[in-house]
């Protein structure tokens, strides 16, 4: 996934050159935009924020993240609908 930071809104752009895209208002300082990411992923797939997980890329703007619950065809199909 690509987040973009300090967007002007929070919420998911679909997929993008087979990335899905995510905008946070939060600004990449002290860990606030991967909060953020995580709260943004949770609500736009339905699940608790602690099902969440940024598995790496905490420090950089591509992360890959694991969802429990979710499978990964649900995640590509839903973003196909956005």
């Amino acid at each position: 996934m690509r987040v973009h930071p300090r967007a002007p809104r929070n919420g998911v752009d679909g997929v993008h050159a087979g990335t899905l895209r995510i905008r946070v208002t939060a600004p990449p300082v002290d860990g606030a935009a991967n909060a953020a990411v995580v709260s943004v992923l949770a609500e736009w797939l339905g699940v608790a924020a602690r099902d969440v997980r940024i598995v790496s890329g905490g420090g950089a703007r591509t992360k890959l993240v694991e969802v429990d619950g979710v499978p990964a065809d649900v995640v590509r199909r839903r973003a196909t609908e956005e």
